[in-house]
């Protein structure tokens, strides 16, 4: 496929800036593969579509605050530092993107507001991309702290387009967020409640983690039109032994294996055995599903209303097949459904 396949206008009134008051209470839209009926609900209303036997499998990463504002040393200059990923915890070493990244040299010190702590630029990676190493004087807990105290909710500013609020510390993190890792959210899991969860438990719905700690990468724009030739950022995954045993015993028995996001929906078909079956493992995958491709592990699919050309509706039009996923997203902005992190969802069955 193309990326001009994929490309399309939203109105810029249906990117949500807010999620809804209630998580659980964000809209639905329910697509049926196999008669190609579309349905308008309330997330809520997703227990009417499972019962006993079926797995929700969730992506538990925890989102930390991954931007950080610091000052240049001599010139004072104020440079936005974005944590994207840990590369040795003892030498305190980090990948970063930097910005304004022309201001940034090999060699310059970076000071974070009136704490003790310092970074150095030790190495370019990419235009925006630096490496720093963190010179801070205590422990491993302590400095993780100051980076939660000082750093900000990592909202993509390119597409949420206002100022970073108190209230996004909470609600840009899911209820199943447990393992720190990511700097974006699995935004399919922000629907959920501890009740609605209790709910599908009490019909007998298992609910079951991995980890994937999404990436920047994830939302990088598709510069190519060969979508073949994309090549997508690394992410490190983790599938436990009791999400193998859930998941395969509800393959066996013919039941619901739900996806709850891309990501977990990547990562579950990053780990497939030669009789696609489930397999415990962890590592790191750069899987980027497009269509047409052959689910091993899920049947069943949620995950939010994805920007055009983005990597994350290529994957969902995989599952759901491509013209109907379309013909999906041109009822969506007919009927103002709200889109990206903090907007609705969409079942696909």
């Amino acid at each position: 496929m193309k990326l001009s396949d994929f490309k399309f206008d939203v109105p810029k009134k249906l990117i949500s800036l807010y999620p809804s008051h209630n998580r659980d209470e964000s809209r639905l839209m329910v697509v049926h593969r196999d008669t190609g009926k579309i349905e308008h609900r309330v997330f809520k209303d997703i227990t009417e579509y499972f019962g006993e036997g079926d797995v929700f499998v969730t992506n538990d990463t925890k989102v930390f605050p991954a931007r950080l504002y610091g000052n240049k040393e001599k010139t004072g200059a104020e440079i936005e530092v974005f944590l994207l990923r840990e590369l040795n915890p003892e030498l305190k070493l980090w990948d970063v993107l930097v910005d304004p990244a022309r201001k940034i040299r090999v060699g310059n010190k970076l000071y974070f507001g009136d704490s003790d702590l310092v970074a150095e630029v030790i190495d370019n990676t990419t235009s925006r991309g630096r490496t720093i190493r963190f010179l801070f004087d205590g422990t491993e807990e302590e400095f993780h702290k100051t980076i939660d105290t000082l750093g900000e909710t990592p909202l993509l500013k390119e597409f949420i387009e206002r100022k970073v609020e108190a209230e996004d510390r909470e609600r840009y993190q899911t209820v199943f967020a447990k393992n720190v890792g990511a700097v974006a959210a699995p935004t399919a899991g922000l629907h959920f409640t501890p009740h609605l969860l209790k709910r599908l438990e009490l019909q007998g719905v298992e609910v079951t983690p991995i980890t994937l700690h999404v990436g920047l990468g994830t939302f990088r724009q598709v510069d190519v039109e060969d979508l073949t030739k994309h090549k997508m950022d690394s992410e490190n995954y983790s599938i436990p032994s009791e999400t193998v045993k859930l998941v395969n015993k509800s393959l066996d028995e013919k039941k619901r294996v739900v996806s709850v996001g891309t990501t977990t929906l990547k990562t579950v078909e990053s780990s497939v055995t030669a009789n696609g079956r489930l397999k415990e493992s962890s590592g790191w995958t750069d899987k980027f599903i497009i269509p047409p491709y052959e689910f091993k592990i899920a049947n069943a699919l949620i995950t939010n209303f994805h920007l055009p050309e983005s990597t994350l509706l290529m994957t969902a039009a995989a599952f759901g097949g491509y013209d109907l996923v379309m013909k999906a997203y041109k009822e969506a902005i007919k009927e103002k459904y709200r889109f990206f992190s903090y907007g609705d969802a969409m079942l696909i069955l």
